[in-house]
């Protein structure tokens, strides 16, 4: 599976912005997908993933609130709505997809077998 991730760009604080996540499946229906964030100098955290089946849907503290994740399975694509951005969310974003995932490893990097390239997303105060 190959994922393009797009959408970053430089705003300013309060904009929104919405990343997309392209996939290279027919079996897109089947993966959970998520997105993950790396700031300078700090390690990739979770920011949010939505399950294959029925699209439960999975935030982290940081951005709950401001951040929805949803997919278009039909499109084989899945999305990240920002709202409110805050210079703090300045990071490249990956998404990232998996098969095989349970709920307590949703938030995890290294349970997830393919990755985009990433989308820098630069929020300035």
């Amino acid at each position: 599976v190959q994922l393009q991730a797009s959408g970053g760009g430089l705003v300013q604080a309060g904009d929104s912005l919405r990343l997309s996540c392209q996939a290279s499946t027919d079996t897109f229906s089947r993966y959970t997908m998520a997105w993950f964030r790396q700031a300078p100098g700090k390690e990739r955290e979770f920011v949010a993933a939505i399950k294959r089946s029925g699209g439960s849907t999975h935030y982290a503290d940081s951005v709950k609130g401001r951040f929805t994740i949803s997919r278009d399975n039909a499109k084989n694509t899945a999305y990240l709505q920002m709202r409110n951005l805050k210079p703090e969310d300045t990071a490249v974003y990956y998404c990232a997809a998996d098969s095989g995932l349970i709920s307590s490893s949703l938030r995890i990097d290294y349970e997830y077998d393919y990755w985009g390239q990433g989308t820098l997303v630069t929020v300035s105060s």
